[in-house]
This record gives structure tokens, sequence and C-alpha cells, in this order.
């Protein structure tokens, strides 16, 4: 895809004006009305504009900063310049983020995006921009009240990003904007699950504390089963648990795998059962199927001694073994 777009990227540099500016001008009077505005969500553009952002990298980095700039926020609001922006960030940092400044309040919702999209530190397939929380975190923190799920879910993925280095730096923010009432509470609830969602994953304890969801509960008559425990790659197991929660409670109820690696060491990999709130005495019983897919190219399988565990608000409350062939 990459290769498919820097070579229509170069091919279009062949035919449009040598002159940045009126290439600018043509590629700007071909575009097509900007994507509807009225909209909040899944409305991520074409892939076929993608091209045009690399051919601004190449033609207008150097020379042609403002006006660069000035055409990205016209093409971000036909495709996502999520990309392209970083070159930016990288070569003229204060200029662009003092840019940046100014869309914070942009009509077009696409635009707001690209402010959270394009400063993430672990943008997938985006160069490092190399950006500082203390440089990002003022930038979401005008967009963490965004009317539309689009930037809101992108503020997110930022924050998700920034926990893998520096979890209390988020959980400091996140209280910090509960705290203003900015945003409403359903969609706050929403961006704080979707932004920690790592780290709930990994049962953090200050996360856990932060959502609410108390890793001290007690728990009666826990039990954890699957069927069958000799299984061969392909097959599908049966996992059933039950346990008594005694006190009124939400929870998150999840199970994890410790999988047998190619080095022969075990790695834990964790998915969900069930988010509910319990009454004190309530019997929770659940079931899932697991498929021990053995086709996916990005998660492998390995023969071996495996765990199965069971979660509890991040806490692992028992565990049983199996064979995977």
């Amino acid at each position: 895809m990459k290769a498919r777009i820097n070579l229509i990227a170069e091919v279009l540099g062949r035919y449009l004006p040598d002159d940045f500016t009126a290439a600018a001008a043509a590629i700007e009077g071909a575009l097509p009305p900007p994507l509807d505005p009225t909209r909040t969500d899944d409305d991520f553009g074409h892939f076929i504009y993608a091209p045009l952002g690399v051919f601004v990298e190449a033609h207008g980095l150097e020379h042609h900063r403002d006006r660069s700039l000035d055409l990205l926020e016209a093409l971000t609001q036909r495709f996502s310049m999520e990309f392209s922006i970083r070159a930016f960030l990288n070569r003229w940092q204060g200029e662009t983020l003092e840019r940046m400044q100014d869309w914070l309040a942009h009509d077009h919702y696409h635009v707001r995006r690209l402010v959270s999209e394009g400063t993430r530190p672990r943008l997938p397939w985006g160069q490092n921009v190399g950006l500082t929380e203390a440089q990002t975190l003022p930038l979401l923190d005008r967009l963490h009240a965004d009317p539309t799920r689009f930037v809101t879910r992108s503020v997110a993925n930022h924050l998700n990003d920034i926990t893998k280095k520096n979890p209390d730096a988020v959980l400091d923010r996140l209280a910090d904007w509960q705290s203003k009432g900015l945003q409403a509470d359903k969609e706050l609830d929403w961006m704080q699950r979707h932004a920690l969602r790592g780290l709930i994953k990994a049962g953090h304890p200050a996360t856990m504390a932060h959502l609410g969801y108390r890793q001290d509960l007690p728990l009666a008559d826990i039990q954890l089963s699957m069927t069958p425990t000799d299984l061969t790659r392909g097959d599908t197991a049966e996992i059933a648990v039950s346990f008594i929660c005694q006190d009124d409670a939400p929870l998150i109820v999840d199970y994890v795998v410790d999988f047998m690696k190619a080095n022969g060491k075990t790695a834990p990999k964790v998915f969900k059962m069930k988010v509910l709130k319990a009454k004190a005495g309530q019997l929770i019983s659940l079931n899932k199927r697991h498929h021990f897919k053995d086709t996916a190219t990005t998660f492998k399988l390995y023969p071996g001694a495996h765990v199965l565990h069971l979660q509890v608000n991040g806490r692992i409350i028992a565990s049983t073994p199996f064979a995977l062939h």
C-alpha cells in the first residue's frame, strides 16, 4: 500500500507544475467538497487522496512550509493527513504546533482530529515525532470535550499510547477532565475505558481504582473449567466460570491464556468475557467458546503446556492447565 501511494505521488510530481504554489492551487482546485461536516464518526475518507499528502511532503516541506500546511489542512478534510503532518512536526516543530493551536478550533472535525492523531506518540506506521507529553497533553485538554466521536476516539488512542510509558500522567489527566465536567459523562466514560484498555487488561491497580473496580472483592465458590483440556491446534474449547460476589460491585470478568512461544517460554494474552454489575450474594456464571485458530498471520500457536486463568477486576482468582498439540 505504502509503495503504491509513493509511486502515485512520484508520478504526480512529473505532471503538476514545478512551482509548488501553482501545484498547490491545482490540487485544491481539483478537490471534491469536504467530507460531511455534520457527521461525527465512521468517515475516514478515501485512500485515493493519500498520495497528495506524500506529494506535499516531497515538494513543500523545505521551502513552502506555510503553503504546505494550508494544503494539508484542506486535504485532511478529504482523507486524514496524520502521516504527512508528522514530517512537518519533525522539520518545523514549533511552527507546526503553532498552526495546530489554530486547528483546535477549526469548524471541520477532521482538522481537529489531525491535531491529536498527527501528534500521537505511537501512531501505527507513522514516523516518530518525539514530542513530549508536556507538548501534547495541552492539545488534548482542548480536544477531550469535542462533540464528535471521531475526535474523542483519537484522543483516547493518543492517551493509550502514553500509557505504555507513563500511565500515571494519563490517570491524572483523566481525573482532571472528570473534575472539569466539560465532556458528557457517558462519552468521557467511553473515552477512559478506550484510553486505559491496555492497563485494564493488565489489571493495573491504579487504573482499576480510578474506574471504580475493586481488586479486594470477597469472592466465594470460585470454579474454572475448560473442556477438553487436551487440544489440537484448530480445536475449540468450552470455558466455564462461576463464583459468588459477596458485595455489590461492578465487575470486569476476563480470562487469560498463557500461550507457549517459540522460545519455550509462555506469554499471557487477555480475552474479554463480560462487564457487569453484581449484587451481594449473586452467583456469576459465564461460558465462552475459544477457538484455537492456527491460521492467523499475526499470532502463531505453538504446542506445549498452557495455562488458563480467570481474572476479575484485574486480579487472577483461579487457574487450570491444559495442553495444546
